[in-house]
């Protein structure tokens, strides 16, 4: 659904465009920014050049781009970046938006770290490669691997590290098949979503192999726990994110797998959103 209106001829008039559509105001300003070659961290701009010249050639693409979005398309895919954790990082519609919840998951990951030189980690169902890359860039003399069962999201993330200059060592894998061990930490933000989730058409267009895990949602996390000890080193920590009503029971399933000091962590919302543990090999 493209608009035939004419063209604005200055760039409040293609906000109030955007806004005539029915377009949220950020994403608006998001989209006419990236119209005019402007990154999305300089909204000012925006107020400081609101007389400015439209160009005509620009409005075809963002007006393709604002009716994409009011169809549900997740703004990140139309700008084709998305900044996690000081990261700028490509995305698109092979893996998942990287969502500021999940630096809760990286914030707690390198404070487990701060004491441990040259650490060892792993994350599982990287997707665009965040969390990964997020570890990578702040510490730098960690050895960080990455896991996707997806070859088009390895992808993704593959191009995210090489742009970004860090070593990051990707694999394809399904969780933690053919993973070696030793790992002073595991971190994950596996698909936590039930298969009825009522919010899921609102997720339509992102991956849903990223999304959803079984009945309750808790499938993959269940497989990690379990599977996760043999490739943590002695006091290794797993550490993973969930859905907002899930940390009881994961905790629960941490409890019972053996990890100690299992507690969670919450986001900032206040939201308990990532849960973990530390595995023991002398109990």
């Amino acid at each position: 659904m493209t608009t035939h209106a004419a063209p604005p001829s200055t760039v409040a008039q293609a906000l109030a465009a955007a806004a005539a559509l029915g377009v949220d105001r950020l994403d608006a300003q998001l989209l006419v920014l990236h119209a005019v070659d402007r990154a999305p961290h300089e909204r000012a701009w925006l107020l400081a050049h609101d007389t400015d010249a439209f160009p005509a050639s620009a409005w075809p693409a963002l007006s393709e781009r604002l009716s994409r979005r009011l169809a549900g398309e997740p703004v990140a895919y139309l700008l084709g970046e998305k900044e996690f954790h000081g990261l700028s990082l490509q995305v698109d519609a092979r893996v998942l938006v990287p969502r500021p919840d999940t630096e809760t998951l990286v914030d707690w990951a390198l404070q487990c770290l701060a004491d441990q030189p040259t650490p060892r980690v792993l994350d599982l169902g990287t997707g665009s490669g965040a969390i990964a890359l997020a570890l990578q860039h702040a510490r730098a003399d960690a050895r960080v691997d990455a896991v996707d069962a997806s070859a088009d999201a390895l992808a993704v993330a593959e191009a995210n590290g090489r742009r970004l200059g860090l070593a990051v060592r990707f694999r394809q894998g399904d969780w933690l098949d053919g993973a070696d061990g030793g790992y002073a930490l595991i971190a994950s933000n596996p698909p936590y979503i039930a298969a009825g989730d009522p919010h899921l058409p609102a997720l339509r267009h992102e991956p849903p192999g990223a999304l959803v895990a079984g009945a309750d949602g808790l499938d993959d996390i269940r497989r990690i726990v379990a599977e996760a000890p043999p490739h943590l080193a002695d006091g290794g920590w797993l550490l993973l994110e969930h859905g907002h009503d899930q940390a009881e029971a994961v905790r629960r399933l941490l409890a019972a797998r053996g990890y100690a000091e299992v507690q969670s962590r919450e986001d900032l919302a206040g939201i308990e959103r990532c849960s973990g543990g530390i595995w023991r090999a002398v109990k």
